[in-house]
């Protein structure tokens, strides 16, 4: 399986997330906060299509991609997982340099924050991004889903009435 930005953000954000999608138990096509982030992409910056590219490459797809300037730029809803997104980015980088673009850069954007952050990419971070893979393929490759582990996040995820759907009480009750 190819390894995709959505899997690294879900290996940051929630293994039994990650083990579901990569496993075809898609539950985001249900979700209201995932539709909204992709009208906050196709709205924030309306320019930009004419201007930059969406690029789809080795199993990610990026946001806009400045050829010129060797900058791709993602768009994020909020900031609440913030360094899923920056490995998520960090991840397109590096996809980009096995692809042999080099002195890539990154900009994680949040539109309704009004905020950006750049994001660069390290030796160490190659590391940590070929460690993460097979952590990743790992978890993907297990015959039985991680346990769910109960996070704030949980009662925005599109996952939430698939994990909780056993214990309502414990569902309703302080997450």
């Amino acid at each position: 399986m190819k390894i995709t930005g959505t899997l690294i953000n879900y290996y940051f954000v929630c293994h039994r997330e990650l083990w579901l999608f990569a496993n075809g138990i898609n539950m985001e096509q249900e979700s209201d906060l995932v539709y909204e982030g992709k009208l906050i992409h196709e709205e924030s910056y309306p320019e930009r299509s004419s201007k930059y590219e969406e690029v789809a490459i080795d199993g990610i797809k990026v946001d806009y991609y400045d050829a010129k300037n060797h900058v791709i730029h993602e768009i994020k809803k909020s900031n609440k997982v913030d360094r899923a997104h920056e490995w998520q980015l960090k991840y397109y980088m590096y996809i980009f340099e096995q692809h042999g673009v080099t002195d890539v850069r990154g900009i994680l954007e949040y539109p309704e924050m009004r905020k950006t952050k750049e994001v660069m990419l390290s030796d160490v971070d190659r590391e940590e991004i070929c460690l993460m893979i097979g952590e990743i393929e790992s978890i993907i490759q297990k015959d039985e889903c991680p346990p769910r582990v109960k996070k704030g996040l949980c009662r925005n995820c599109s996952y939430f009435d698939f994990c909780y759907s056993e214990e309502p009480d414990e569902a309703s009750g302080g997450l």
